[in-house]
């Protein structure tokens, strides 16, 4: 049985130690940054316990003023260099989706689903547009001497080439948008490399005073 709430200070180090296995060849959220997290935008900042209690998925959020007709910066200036400084509840109208992580021991259990659920709600919850995401494409290093990173993007969404992440995405719903390069230099096996996806609330009434994006 797996249990989604929002993190809460006791969890940074079972955050840390989830970074660390479910994403070992880059950084982990820091100490401060969790605590920063947590100060910024409470709410947007996710855990997945085990029956045992145990941290086995976390995801990180912050609410960015975000115009759909332009690209998608990188990760690191979206998130102030990881410490959610930009979180812009007053303007924003889109959940960005920072980063989604899964103990290894424990994918294939619904861990993530509950996670994305989960967001949506907070969504709906915050009468938010849409959420956007930068999506990690990690199968992409094995063929990037074969074919650009839009291509493998769209072989992936045809069918033709299985990536596990966007798979599962466009499996919640995520339509592409585009693709996003020098977006986490760190990730090699994307080569750096994101897309840019977004999921469209239905719920979404518009704001008082400001016309829906």
């Amino acid at each position: 049985m797996i249990t989604v709430r929002p993190m809460q200070a006791a969890d940074i180090e079972g955050v840390i130690a989830l970074q660390k296995r479910a994403f070992p060849k880059m950084p982990p959220w820091t100490r401060r940054q969790l605590r920063l997290h947590l100060e910024h935008f409470p709410e947007g900042q996710l855990v997945a316990l085990d029956r045992t209690g145990r941290v086995v998925g976390s995801a990180s959020s912050l609410i960015i003023d975000w115009d759909p007709s332009e690209q998608l910066a990188s990760w690191s200036r979206i998130t102030g260099n990881g410490t959610f400084k930009t979180h812009d509840p007053v303007r924003g109208r889109t959940l960005y989706g920072a980063d989604i992580g899964v103990h290894p021991d424990s994918r294939g259990m619904g861990v993530g689903a509950a996670l994305y659920q989960a967001r949506r709600q907070l969504v709906v919850r915050f009468n938010l547009r849409r959420i956007v995401a930068g999506g990690r494409i990690p199968g992409y290093a094995e063929v990037a001497d074969a074919m650009d990173a839009e291509t493998y993007i769209q072989e992936v969404a045809k069918g033709r080439l299985k990536d596990t992440v966007l798979g599962f995405q466009l499996a919640q719903g995520f339509r592409v948008r585009g693709v996003i390069p020098g977006y986490l230099p760190c990730d090699k096996a994307s080569c750096g490399y994101a897309t840019l996806i977004e999921w469209i609330n239905p719920a979404y009434h518009g704001a008082l005073g400001r016309p829906a994006a």
